[in-house]
């Protein structure tokens, strides 16, 4: 069974359609891409996951569970995480005390257990050096991985990447592409949302191209990307 799928979902705004019929499956422990040009509905696609917006027609399930109704907080603790596009951490909560909110009330962790769940999310995410340091002072790559750890620490099976690796260095984004493999490599389900295909193509398994608010292709990286389609609407390139 997968553990996440969309039936025919749309969603409008007035007279514009930025998420239209749009239908797939996502196994469990996969990791799915999702590219498009800017525009294209990829971040209204996640919040409709989320259930930080409601679809106009539609169904959402997670693990055969119609979600579709469900307020975000009840998708959270149902096993959907999400990290953002432009990371706000609690600036005023150490880096530890973040992971911890978000464990206590997203993962449902009792005061006992929660402590060391997130003393290793950290080791994993290679924040452990900076668990006492407040995040409003952390680097660009350190904000990303808060971003990252935060979504694991709500216990999730499924976690939702927008554009993690946007703004990084070349080095920075290696560094944080072999964190998120460690993530899959352990399990996790994983839809990545990315213009940075190289770090994208190394990790998914299946990539999703959006365009207009409609899926034009889905399938195995290298198959989408040789599609002339694809690479006119996506990268500008005529076959």
């Amino acid at each position: 069974m997968a553990i996440l799928s969309l039936h025919s979902v749309s969603r409008s705004f007035g007279a514009l359609k930025v998420t239209d019929d749009v239908s797939f499956e996502l196994n469990a422990g996969e990791a799915l891409g999702i590219i498009g040009p800017n525009g294209a509905g990829k971040s209204t696609l996640f919040n409709l996951i989320t259930g930080n917006i409601a679809p106009d027609a539609g169904r959402v399930f997670l693990d055969g569970r119609d979600v579709t109704r469900l307020p975000p907080m009840e998708r959270v603790r149902a096993g959907i995480g999400r990290s953002f596009q432009i990371p706000q951490p609690f600036g005023n909560l150490s880096v530890y005390e973040n992971l911890l909110v978000a464990a206590r009330f997203g993962g449902e962790l009792g005061a006992g257990e929660a402590p060391a769940f997130c003393m290793d999310i950290l080791s994993r995410t290679g924040l452990a050096a900076v668990a006492e340091k407040p995040s409003g002072g952390l680097s660009l790559l350190q904000r990303k991985r808060l971003e990252l750890a935060r979504a694991m620490a709500t216990k999730p099976r499924v976690i939702l990447l927008d554009e993690i690796a946007g703004g990084l260095t070349d080095a920075e984004c290696v560094e944080l592409v072999a964190t998120i493999r460690a993530i899959h490599a352990n399990g996790t389900a994983i839809i990545w949302i990315e213009h940075v295909l190289h770090a994208l193509n190394s990790v998914v398994e299946r990539l999703m191209v959006l365009n207009f608010g409609r899926m034009l292709m889905i399938g195995a990286p290298d198959q989408v990307m040789a599609s002339p389609e694809v690479r006119e609407i996506y990268l500008g390139i005529e076959a």
